[in-house]
Formats: C-alpha cells, structure tokens, sequence
C-alpha cells in the first residue's frame, strides 16, 4: 500500500513535517493533518499518512475553476459526488454518488478547499477496512490550518505542480527529518 518514503525520486513532490513541500528545487508552503504524520494512519485520527503515494486523478469545480493543466486524468465534479469513509461498506474509500446511505464525505464544498483535488493511492489497492480515507492533496485554507489528514497547498501552487507534474509523480510524506 506505502512504499518506503525513503524510496522518493526527482519527480516526487516531497512534505516534510517543517510545513514546506519540496519539488524540483523549489518550496510550497503546505498544510497537513491536524496530528501530524504518522505512520500506522486510522481512519478519522487527522493524521497525515507517511509514505509515498500517486497522484491518481485531478478533480476541479468547474463552476469555480476552468479545466486545469495536468498529465493526469482529469474530471469535473459534480454536487452529487462524494467519498465513502464507512469502513464496514464495501465501497470504504472511494468515489460515490450522493445521496449515501453510509458515512460519507461531500465533495461538493461551500469553503474552497475541494475546488481542485487530487486523491492519492492511499489505501486504494487494496483497500484495508479503518486505515483511513480520503487523502487528497487540495487547496489549502488562506491561513494554511491543519486539514483531517490530507495535504493542502496555495491554490496557485496546486495548479503550478499539476501542470508540471509527470504521470508518473507521487506524493512522499516523511514525519520526521
């Protein structure tokens, strides 16, 4: 499910537990999960799982934003979409349709953090039932307050490294160092 983080190349976007994104020899201020990094990540602990994931697909409001600029596959969200984040549910940790019978996170959102998101091959393949849900690099607050657990950057930068990032970058996440 992780690899090591000390595994990150040159394309990888590297966060750090100081607040700073590192990526092709420049700094992003970032933002992470309310407790920190961690790696034995559960489900709804606000941690910012450690590892190295891929960045799987771009998600945007187009009502918001035009399409943006990515080598990934990119798809407009709808006011319907919405993640599962009920363990117990077959589809824990993946896209769903609203209304859901089972716990679930909106992505339709009022505050601008969702407008552009990217889930990460976190606890995707396979799924492990309680690890944890919804990890996804996303807009960050204008104060850059901590998130439930994913990564957040400027909306400037978001857009800047999924312009220029390759299909075949990940997301590296080293709690200590």
């Amino acid at each position: 499910m992780t690899a090591s983080a000390s595994l990150a190349t040159a394309e990888d976007l590297v966060v750090r537990a100081d607040g700073w994104l590192r990526w092709r020899g420049r700094r992003f201020a970032c933002a992470v999960g309310r407790s920190g990094m961690k790696l034995a990540k559960r489900e709804g602990d606000g941690a910012t799982p450690e590892g190295r994931f891929p960045l799987r697909q771009v998600l945007y409001r187009p009502d918001r934003l035009p399409r943006p600029r990515a080598a990934l596959p990119i798809r407009p969200l709808d006011p319907l979409d919405g993640w599962c984040a009920e363990p117990a549910h077959a589809d824990y940790n993946r896209a769903v349709r609203q209304p859901f019978a089972a716990k679930s996170e909106l992505l339709w959102r009022q505050d601008r953090v969702y407008d552009l998101i990217v889930p990460l091959g976190y606890n995707d393949d396979p799924v492990v039932p309680g690890w944890g849900s919804a990890i996804f690099l996303h807009v960050a607050r204008p104060d850059f307050a901590p998130t439930a657990g994913c990564v957040a950057l400027a909306l400037t930068d978001l857009l800047v490294v999924l312009a220029e990032a390759s299909p075949a970058a990940c997301l590296t996440v080293h709690g200590r160092g």
